[in-house]
């Protein structure tokens, strides 16, 4: 043994030993249960200060490498290769919990996982049920199509240039013009709120929303370090504006057509209230309108369509209308922005699936995707209709609601706080799922988000009434507290 530790470098003397002891037990030259020389030993034989050694060997000890025997001296310890391995490996969870994107509530993880499960009656699930896809149309439309070898390659950054040709013509109908350098091919709309977040916004950039928001339950801003900021949209909007930004940056999100949870719908004033006070502070909107094609009675002109300054960002998609796998949505806004963001999407991903952007392209052409939207708004009021008949007959006494004017939900409210995660693990325990309202908005305790658009009529049926019993029960509860 003649090596000893150099006191030339940058690891301590007593770090430099701990190393040494331990490539002797991984390279098997001390197996468990080998003696160690005794300190005076080691410290002469390596040059070193006693006390330096015992710093070592302690070291090791409280790893569970060595072990000291009372009266004997210091062994390899039985379990050191279990310590050993515990030591190589690194600390994941170490690097989970000081990483930039934050876990999300548990009760969302949760309804992440339950929504897998076919044994689980989903009412709050914000998804087309199978029944309403167009599979056999889509899968027709594959065999229409004629693939160049290009287009089954990376695609471009902002996406196919026909497909945002098509958009441009689509959007026409909404009153809003634009030119395909004005278009990014997302992948739906959280990718599009993604790019927004790490492409535009500085650490600490506001986002103004309304108290109740889908951003609650995603954090593609919170996690990026931006302070989400709920607002009431008032008759004092343009001056709390002022207020609140200062001199930091802001957006403001914006969902006016069929809000993801509430189901509201702004009226015309009310686009325009918010547009002239955002212009004012110069304050950018987001305008998420993915859900606009699912009202049951005629759109009103989205904020997007007064924007002749470039301050509306706006977000479409077919998630919510064609099919959520196919993973197709659009941003539309300035040149500048859209070619900024479309450079850290090809960072990201190199571009949505070109196939995808294909079938998109082709129902946007033949008139196959505004057929099906047509029947689909049909059948969702149906389901829309059939539900609402169920609370009017059992709920009335115990929650009210607005009847749904599109989309798929409706926020029922209960008539006591009695939404928390006690009642979501009960209905759980039942083959329930709920979205309750504080994933939302944190201290919302009556609502839920109830969707008619996954549960067949017959599971709606169960579920509801199920929901009920549990509703009744946490109310007589509370009443004995």
């Amino acid at each position: 043994m003649n090596w000893q530790p150099s006191r030339q470098g940058e690891i301590t003397l007593q770090q430099q030993i701990e190393t040494w002891i331990t490539e002797h037990i991984e390279r098997g030259d001390w197996v468990a249960g080998t003696k160690l020389p005794t300190q005076r030993q080691l410290a002469m034989q390596l040059g070193v200060n006693r006390s330096t050694v015992q710093q070592a060997l302690e070291e090791l000890k409280a790893a569970g490498i060595l072990e000291a025997k009372v009266g004997s001296g210091i062994y390899v310890a039985h379990n050191s290769w279990h310590s050993l391995i515990k030591q190589t490996q690194p600390n994941w969870q170490t690097y989970i919990d000081t990483s930039l994107h934050k876990p999300n509530y548990h009760t969302i993880q949760l309804i992440n996982e339950y929504e897998q499960r076919d044994d689980v009656i989903r009412l709050g699930t914000g998804e087309l049920a199978p029944s309403l896809l167009p599979t056999t149309e889509i899968e027709a439309s594959l065999k229409e199509l004629s693939l160049e070898p290009k287009a089954l390659g990376y695609s471009s950054p902002q996406g196919s240039n026909q497909l945002r040709e098509a958009i441009c013509e689509y959007v026409k109908k909404r009153g809003i013009h634009a030119n395909p350098q004005n278009i990014c091919i997302v992948s739906g709309a959280l990718q599009a709120l993604q790019l927004i977040a790490v492409g535009l916004l500085e650490q600490g950039s506001i986002v103004f929303q309304e108290q109740t928001s889908y951003l609650n339950s995603v954090h593609p801003f919170q996690s990026v370090g931006m302070q989400m900021m709920p607002i009431n949209r008032d008759e004092q909007l343009a001056q709390t504006l002022v207020q609140k930004k200062r001199n930091r940056q802001a957006v403001f999100y914006a969902v006016p057509t069929l809000n993801n949870p509430t189901g509201g719908v702004w009226k015309e004033l009310e686009k325009n209230q918010l547009y002239e006070a955002c212009k004012q502070s110069r304050i950018p909107i987001i305008e998420d309108d993915v859900y606009h094609e699912l009202l049951f009675e005629a759109a009103t002109s989205p904020i997007k369509s007064m924007d002749d300054s470039g301050q509306v960002l706006y977000i479409g998609s077919v998630s919510k209308t064609l099919s959520p796998g196919l993973r197709i949505g659009w941003l539309i806004g300035p040149t500048t922005v859209i070619e900024r963001l479309a450079d850290i999407k090809m960072q990201t991903d190199y571009g949505s699936s070109a196939v995808s952007q294909e079938i998109v392209l082709h129902w946007l052409q033949t008139g196959k995707y505004e057929k099906h939207i047509k029947s689909l708004r049909k059948e969702l009021l149906r389901r829309a209709n059939f539900v609402e008949g169920i609370l009017q007959e059992s709920f009335t006494e115990i929650a009210s609601w607005s009847p749904s004017k599109g989309g798929f939900y409706i926020w029922l409210k209960f008539d006591e706080p009695i939404v928390d995660k006690e009642l979501f693990t009960k209905l759980l325990q039942r083959q329930i799922l709920i979205n309750p309202g504080y994933i939302y908005d944190p201290q919302d305790t009556q609502h839920i988000r109830l969707s008619y658009a996954y549960a067949t009529d017959e599971e709606l049926k169960i579920g509801l009434q199920i929901v009920h019993e549990c509703v009744v029960e946490a109310i007589v509860k509370r009443h004995k507290e």
